[in-house]
């Protein structure tokens, strides 16, 4: 909708929920996830996925990290030669620990210009035309300039960076601290509590994203910083929303069927704790909101087990 907002033609298909997108294209809106934000006349859904893509030079990626790999195998025929990727894909790889960079690497060659779309940036707030600002890194400087002029306009600013790690990691790490968040706020415990764990949490994500080769100046940025402060205090984040539903006794299957949307902080509780394993990252918070999602831990454990840690140097 920003694209079309901003003058360029846009296509929005995809490879499932197809009776949704012929949905979409008859009503001119998003009635399940967006009601009543019209589409702008140059946005068209294509229940076709082939007619979508067809002869398009960019091409948006934006599915669940889980569902990142298939999406571009089944793209990969369908791209033209000069055609440019990019995604906005947040999380780690299950299991093999791979970025949406290293992934789409593989998957369509290292040799085309591709980019990640990242930030602090709620869906509502973008489509009912609030002021927002992202941030854009790509593998080719004029990709990425080339995004934020297309995406930019009154009220909605892009930057530039050349770090993908970096905006990747931001992405992939904040879903999980706003879990513990969430968890935090749904206990009761208050300001102080939630403030330490969004620095502390700031730590870990710089932490593992510096021992992936990432730059320590994006982690003071929108994609890093900004993503987690927003996801970490908005009852918009389904991630938070996941952490307070947990706090007052759901199950996690209780909680997602409330959510009613991919809550990509549970998968990738597991998947950071795999890279920060195999790395040797400490990275305690997010340890122990895997421990509560996976080995049954209590929040309140949790956090007994967070305080009386051995006393250390902040930094």
């Amino acid at each position: 909708m920003q694209l079309a907002r901003c003058g360029c033609s846009v296509r929005l298909g995809g490879v499932r929920e197809l009776d949704l997108l012929e949905t979409m294209a008859a009503d001119g809106e998003n009635a399940r996830y967006l009601p009543g934000v019209s589409f702008p006349p140059n946005l068209i859904a294509y229940p076709d996925i082939e007619a979508c893509i067809d002869d398009a030079r960019d091409i948006l990626v934006v599915v669940p990290s889980h569902g990142l790999r298939e999406t571009l195998m089944t793209i990969r025929p369908l791209l033209a030669p000069q055609s440019r990727v990019c995604w906005a894909t947040k999380g780690f790889e299950l299991h093999s620990g791979k970025l949406p960079h290293q992934v789409a690497a593989e998957v369509l060659g290292s040799d085309r210009p591709m980019a990640v779309l990242s930030g602090p940036t709620f869906a509502k707030e973008v489509a009912v035309g609030l002021p927002t600002a992202m941030s854009i890194a790509a593998n080719d400087s004029e990709f990425a300039q080339a995004l934020a002029r297309a995406l930019s306009g009154n009220n909605f600013r892009a930057y530039t960076s050349d770090d993908m790690i970096g905006v990747e990691v931001g992405g992939a790490v904040k879903n999980v601290l706003a879990i513990a968040a969430g968890m935090s706020d749904g206990l009761g415990f208050g300001a102080n509590t939630r403030i330490a764990l969004i620095t502390r949490g700031l730590v870990e994500l710089k932490r593992l994203g510096v021992a992936l080769g990432a730059k320590e100046e994006t982690f003071m940025g929108l994609a890093c910083m900004g993503d987690l402060v927003l996801t970490c205090t908005d009852d918009l984040s389904r991630n938070r929303r996941m952490g307070l539903a947990l706090a007052s006794g759901m199950s996690i299957d209780e909680a997602k069927q409330e959510i009613q949307q991919v809550v990509e902080g549970v998968l990738a509780a597991e998947a950071v704790k795999e890279v920060a394993d195999e790395l040797g990252i400490e990275m305690p918070i997010c340890h122990q909101v895997y421990r509560i999602l996976y080995e049954g831990t209590s929040p309140r454990e949790a956090v007994g087990a967070l305080m009386n840690r051995q006393l250390k140097s902040e930094n």
